[in-house]
Order: C-alpha cells, then sequence, then structure tokens
C-alpha cells in the first residue's frame, strides 16, 4: 500500500512540486501519469526512499518513511522492487551475480536457490551466467524484473517500462510487470506517458466476464506548471 499526504520534493536542485495525495490499497496498482519533466521519476525516487520529501507524509508497504541511512536501504531492498528506465545492471557481473546484490543489499546471506527460481519464473534461467552486454533488450528487462521481485516486495515501481520498446514487446512486458505484482501481492505502480501502457492498464481495470472483477486502478496525472510549490 502506498498512503501519501501533502508531498513536495526537489530533484537536482530544481522548482520543488507539490504531488497529489494518493491512497492505493496492498495489492493495487497506480497508473502515473504525465509528460517528461512534469515529475513522475522524482515521485519514484521519493516513495522508494531514494530522495528525502520537503514537506508532507509518506506510507509505504505500512511503514512511516522516516528513517535515513543503513537501515532504510535494508527496507528498501526488502519491501521496495524498482523497475528503473535506464535497467543499471553491472555489466562487471553475471545476471545470478547482479540479483546477488539484492541480498546483500538487504543485509541477508546469499540464496542462489531463490535467484535460479526467480529467474525460471520469467523465463531466464537459462541467463544466469552471462553478462548484461550478451542480453537482448528483452532480456535484460526481464532480468532487472527478476532482481526487483527476487525477496518478493511489498511494493513495485517501474519508471517508462515500455518506453523504447515496440508494440508488441511492451504489450509483453506489460503483462509480465501485471502478472509479477499479482502473483507477488505488490503494490505496482508505473510512470508513464505511453498511451499503450495507459490502454493496458485501464483494460485490466475492466470487469472480468469470467470472475467478475478486474484489477484496483488509481490514476493520477502530473502537469509541469500547477504542480510548483507556491
Amino acid at each position: 500500500m502506498i498512503r501519501t499526504r501533502g508531498l513536495a520534493a526537489t530533484f537536482g536542485g530544481g522548482v520543488p512540486i507539490r504531488f497529489p495525495d494518493v491512497d492505493v490499497p496492498q495489492g493495487g496498482v497506480l497508473l502515473l501519469r504525465g509528460p517528461s519533466g512534469s515529475g513522475k521519476s522524482t515521485w519514484l525516487a521519493v516513495v522508494a526512499g531514494l530522495l528525502a520529501p520537503q514537506q508532507g507524509s509518506l506510507e509505504v508497504a505500512g511503514a512511516p518513511l522516516v528513517t535515513n541511512g543503513p537501515a532504510l536501504d535494508a527496507w528498501r531492498a526488502r519491501h521496495v522492487g524498482f523497475l528503473p528506465q535506464k535497467l543499471h545492471l553491472s555489466a562487471a557481473l553475471t545476471v545470478a551475480q547482479n540479483l546477488a546484490l539484492v541480498h546483500w543489499a538487504a543485509g541477508l546471506p546469499p540464496d542462489p536457490a531463490r535467484i535460479e527460481q526467480t529467474l525460471a519464473a520469467l523465463g531466464v534461467a537459462e541467463l544466469a551466467t552471462r553478462r548484461p552486454h550478451a542480453l537482448s533488450g528483452g532480456q535484460a528487462q526481464r532480468v532487472a524484473l527478476a532482481r526487483a521481485v527476487l525477496l518478493a516486495p511489498r511494493v513495485l515501481l517501474a519508471d517508462e517500462p515500455t518506453a523504447s520498446l515496440d508494440d508488441e514487446a511492451a504489450h509483453a512486458a506489460l503483462a509480465l510487470l501485471l502478472q509479477t505484482a499479482t502473483q507477488a501481492g505488490a503494490t505496482l505502480v508505473l510512470a508513464t506517458h505511453d498511451a499503450r501502457a495507459v490502454q493496458a492498464l485501464h483494460a485490466a481495470a475492466a470487469p472480468d466476464q469470467v470472475c467478475g472483477q478486474g484489477i484496483f486502478l488509481n490514476e493520477i496525472t502530473l502537469h509541469r506548471l500547477s504542480q510548483l510549490v507556491s
């Protein structure tokens, strides 16, 4: 779950941005819309505990984000999965070693079996010994998603996951994100200005003909001008 009240933050010394209040239940989906430069990545950084807000209160996965330092780093590694627009896979490490960094960040012992299981669930187990330069774009994204969900996070944040993908790959990526978040019971936040992603989430929120319900979808739109803190 994610709950914010009166949240405002600045990134890179720019003008402070005030964000709308958000309430998303555990297992729900938040569609964060807005053009480039409207503050989507800044909002994600605040919710992930990577950037301290200037104003307001924030609760993520049932905990208020009020601490800093190693305790916050370990909490983030255990409870928040982050799929950044730039995947940031370490070129010097194999796929399995990239995932092992998550255990290290959370203060947990290595768990090769868990890494193998997570890669297998996303269909990339055979890539465990490869390095990022030997991966296709789609394979790299699946590996990054495996890294994000390795510890079954309570919250999964995805920053423009379809921005550089063609239609077929974008559809597959969105389906994989929704499926993975649903299986983990995680709250999913998808920040995008891609109309294909918006359409896909709206379709997923529509009542299902079999079970009679779709995903819980909340939606907010950020604007460059109207969000400035006065």
